[in-house]
């Protein structure tokens, strides 16, 4: 079959906005129960405050609510990124200290996570910054106080969502599956080769995503999951370009382009 050939289309056929209005509706049972998009942002915004305002896991003590908040902003900013942690401390005006004991009261009330960097004996250079992620796409643009409209005229800020929501998809999928495999991000030093999402299976094989914001995908976007494929041989069991496009095709050997929606949604 030539390559970029349409093999299956999976699911509903699903556009940016549709992607976007299922991202910020948020996973929180509370949130999806609300109809209506403003009230629902209202709701996530509520939830932010009690956030700011109250210490659930007890270690972080007197805390500077404005602080925090200006801490989770920018983290929120630089959600589904390799910012270094600096970066985000220095934006919000505190100190590395008062960053690293926040950071921990987000991991433990799960409104954030690291995703660790993939190291491997066999590729040098590689980066070791984590990939910050907020855990819930919903909740990342009611920190920012965003709404679709907004979203969809920034393309940075749009990437970041989708990236964010799609990982918070895969974080639910495989957290379930019988293998159980670990997340990490790949980044060498001098960016410029970085794949979104590593996922490692037993016996030290792995599967590569790719998170893409448009629907139009070519082999070009493939080209650090083959370059993979290439270095790691039968290590690399398969590689994806998640896209906001309504079909699956291929893109290379064991790399396929698919739909976001083929992550709930299986083929007919």
């Amino acid at each position: 079959m030539a390559r970029g050939e349409p093999v299956a289309t999976l699911g509903d056929r699903l556009d940016i906005r549709d992607y976007l209005d299922l991202a910020l509706r948020s996973g929180f049972p509370e949130a999806l129960a609300i109809r209506g998009a403003t009230t629902r942002q209202r709701w996530l915004e509520g939830y932010v405050a009690q956030i700011i305002t109250r210490d659930p896991t007890g270690t972080v003590g007197a805390r500077d609510p404005l602080r925090l908040s200006r801490f989770l902003e920018a983290y929120a900013l630089n959600s589904a990124g390799t910012a270094e942690a600096k970066s985000i401390y220095e934006a919000a005006g505190i100190d590395r200290g008062t960053a690293a004991s926040y950071e921990r009261v987000l991991e433990n009330v799960f409104v954030v996570e690291s995703l660790p960097a993939w190291r491997t004996d066999r590729l040098k250079r590689l980066a070791v910054a984590p990939k910050r992620y907020v855990l819930d796409a919903g909740l990342m643009a009611a920190i920012l106080r965003t709404d679709m409209r907004a979203i969809l005229h920034d393309g940075k800020l749009l990437g970041r969502v989708i990236d964010t929501f799609v990982a918070q998809q895969l974080r639910g999928e495989l957290e379930v599956s019988a293998t159980r495999p670990r997340l990490y991000h790949l980044r060498d030093q001098d960016g410029r080769r970085e794949i979104d999402i590593v996922a490692e299976l037993g016996g030290e094989r792995v599967l590569g995503f790719e998170i893409k914001a448009g629907a139009s995908v070519t082999a070009h976007d493939a080209r650090h999951l083959t370059w993979l494929r290439d270095e790691l041989g039968d290590r690399f069991v398969a590689g994806a370009v998640f896209h906001t496009g309504p079909h699956a095709f291929p893109l290379g050997e064991r790399i396929t382009a698919l739909p976001i929606s083929s992550i709930w949604a299986p083929a007919p």
